[in-house]
């Protein structure tokens, strides 16, 4: 979403702008890194698009994709920051072979690196960071229904959003490291999820992608 990467940017110095197929990737640097960033869109087609775009294009060490989930968890609050250790799709079936949520011919879940992930619970400063799994898929969970449904596939996930799933395949593909940050807009097993996701647009200029920041200042 346009607000989102509008602070996004806001954390880059020294900022240009590329164009590359449909998209523009903005180049600019924190602290000591060199930082290419781009608006992928919503979904795996798009998210996969751009990442694809991304490392043909500019060859990253690293890609982190950071944007905004719903919280799966009950111990989550509005604002929180779930950390993928791993990710997985809630809405694929390739048939019995395989694992709910597995796309043939590629490995059940996509993993994190382990030492990414405790670097940036560590460089945490606010205490509202959390790790586990983050699941997508092509479906905007707006009722507590669909949560459970996807609660029960999946028991210990932490967040849902639509494309951290997809973005993780094509680094997997690509032999790219991959890390996902996701604040949190809302708990819809717990609270009233509209005025959650309204509070939480309103308040989303308060240093929202700082923990991306300090987990990219700490690399």
């Amino acid at each position: 979403m346009d607000k989102e990467f509008s602070q996004l940017k806001s954390i880059l110095t020294e900022e240009k702008v590329e164009r590359h197929g449909y998209t523009d990737f903005v180049g600019g640097r924190i602290g000591g890194h060199e930082i290419i960033a781009l608006q992928c869109g919503i979904g795996k087609v798009n998210s996969a698009v751009g990442t694809v775009e991304l490392i043909n294009n500019y060859h990253p060490d690293l890609v982190v994709s950071t944007g905004v989930a719903g919280g799966a968890s009950v111990e989550l609050n509005v604002m929180d920051v779930v950390v993928a250790t791993e990710c997985v799709y809630h809405d694929a079936y390739c048939g019995s072979d395989v694992e709910y949520g597995q796309i043939m011919g590629m490995p059940a879940r996509f993993r994190s690196p382990k030492e990414l992930v405790a670097k940036a619970v560590d460089s945490d400063k606010t205490g509202k960071v959390h790790s586990g799994l983050t699941v997508s898929g092509e479906w905007f969970v707006d009722s507590r229904e669909k949560m459970q449904q996807i609660l029960d596939r999946f028991p210990e996930a932490m967040a849902v959003d639509m494309e951290s799933c997809s973005i993780a395949q094509v680094c997997h593909i690509y032999h790219t490291p991959f890390i996902s940050f996701r604040i949190i807009s809302d708990v819809p097993l717990r609270d009233d999820k509209a005025q959650q996701y309204f509070d939480f647009w309103a308040r989303m200029a308060e240093g929202s992608f700082n923990v991306t920041r300090d987990f990219i200042n700490s690399l």
